[in-house]
């Protein structure tokens, strides 16, 4: 039986690192370590610092594998390129488990925030138990949504109020039009520009969240909609690549 730690690191802050996540690094065999370019290199370099404060002492090897591209494609194909994508990767964590992973050892996939939220790999994972011995366990993170609030020191959802987390993709499509109060996350669609004529329509946006390189807007979308375009395009140049989440904040009617 192999062990598969799926283990939620937090959404940048080496801070963000639980003792529980510790606890686990520490009695990891092999981490994974996913490649996804060089303009997201970063990211890994994270990883790295974590692992190295984690378990300062080592005692574990780091296995750095290619994610398979994903084809972009549009709704209604979307869901299609994500599965086709999803089953590529299923082949890529096979062949990992098998030559890289003896029987009995623990390996240990770092996902960034936490893997309940936004991440594929938990979903991964349990798929592949119906073809190999698998235990898994699953250690929370900070999630970006966390963050964002801590950084705009704002709680999610006000008195009684329910708060939905959607995507920008959804956004675009018009379906967070009858929300009140929502978080986006990862929005190529700039989404928020839905909602300039509203004036009672707040957002409170980030990216890069818990990093040396975080950023944040606030205001009336109709106020800051452009600059926050203005500021996530030259983030991205900057950067090779962007996270951003924001939260929407409608009059209640």
């Amino acid at each position: 039986m192999r062990t598969i730690l799926i283990v939620g690191i937090g959404a940048g802050d080496p801070a963000f690192l639980t003792l529980q996540a510790i606890a686990a690094l520490q009695r990891t065999d092999v981490v994974f370590l996913p490649m996804k370019g060089e303009e997201k290199a970063g990211l890994n370099a994270v990883r790295l610092q974590l692992l190295e404060r984690a378990v300062p002492d080592g005692g574990y090897r780091v296995v750095s594998f290619d994610v398979p591209e994903r084809r972009v494609a549009e709704t209604p194909e979307y869901q299609g390129s994500i599965d086709d994508w999803r089953g590529a990767l299923r082949g890529a964590y096979r062949g990992l488990f098998m030559d890289e992973l003896g029987e009995g050892k623990t390996g240990a996939f770092l996902v960034w925030g936490d893997p309940a939220l936004y991440d594929g790999t938990l979903t991964i994972i349990e798929e592949m138990r119906g073809e190999m011995a698998l235990e898994v366990e699953v250690i929370p993170g900070i999630s970006a949504v966390q963050a964002l609030a801590a950084a705009h020191r704002i709680a999610l959802n006000r008195v009684g109020e329910a708060v939905t987390v959607t995507t920008g993709r959804r956004v675009a499509a018009g379906e967070a039009d009858g929300l009140s109060n929502f978080v986006v996350m990862l929005d190529s669609h700039a989404g928020w520009r839905r909602f300039a004529d509203e004036a009672d329509a707040s957002i409170y946006w980030g990216a890069y969240l818990g990093t040396a390189d975080q950023v944040l807007v606030a205001g009336r979308v109709a106020a800051v909609q452009d600059e926050i375009a203005r500021v996530r395009e030259a983030a991205q140049e900057r950067h090779g690549w962007i996270m951003d989440t924001y939260l929407i904040r409608r009059k209640v009617s």
